[in-house]
């Protein structure tokens, strides 16, 4: 297997890979052009993501500033939005369905370190080549959920259609379809029903 091929699959992969460390300094780039943009540029910007975000779903808008690891192991469907400073470590895939809202400063890290301080040092090669032993896991979120502001998702974790992660979370472990979760680390707090219908919240009308 390749080093890439290692880590996509969630092996124990070399950082210091050249193809790998080729990938992330172009995708580090793009996301570095992308904040360098005015969001009525939306040409440019659409040139950027083509590069940095291949399989990017129609109608989909990302505010920006926005910092990928690699970009294009992320696959994100159509009509989403994704609200300021949005952070992907895709060292492993991530996958987002249609319709999902992201809140500003969500951060989706798929990479996963030693816990034993000796195996997670920084180690070098012979050559003087810095690396250090690290694997991914993938992070999967369904259609129609809404990721709300300050989430951040671990790798491994699926979240479930329809359902909202709420602020401040951190989303460690599966969340199953339709309910409300929230909280350090995050849970089920409900199910979302019919009775959280907008139209019956007349205060706002």
């Amino acid at each position: 297997m390749t080093e890439e091929e290692k880590m996509l699959s969630g092996k124990i992969y070399d950082t210091s890979d050249e193809n790998l460390v080729k990938k992330r300094v172009n995708a580090h780039r793009w996301s570095k052009d992308y904040n360098n943009t005015y969001e009525d540029e939306e040409e440019k910007r659409a040139k950027i993501l083509q590069k940095l975000l291949p399989d990017m779903g129609e109608g989909t808008y990302i505010q920006g500033p926005i910092q990928f690891d690699y970009g294009v192991n992320t696959k994100i469907g159509k009509n989403c939005f994704v609200n300021f400073n949005f952070v992907v470590l895709d060292c492993c895939p991530v996958t987002i369905g249609d319709d999902v809202f992201f809140g500003p400063n969500c951060t989706l890290v798929t990479p996963i370190h030693p816990f034993l301080k000796d195996e997670r040092k920084i180690r070098f090669k012979e050559n003087g080549t810095a690396y250090d032993l690290e694997y991914a896991s993938p992070i999967r979120i369904k259609d129609g959920c809404w990721i709300a502001s300050n989430v951040t998702i671990c790798g491994g974790v699926t979240i479930g259609k329809d359902t909202i992660i709420g602020a401040g979370s951190v989303v460690t472990k599966d969340i199953p379809e339709g309910v409300f979760a929230a909280g350090n680390p995050c849970k089920v707090i409900r199910k979302i029903t019919e009775e959280d219908s907008i139209l019956l919240k007349k205060h706002l009308y």
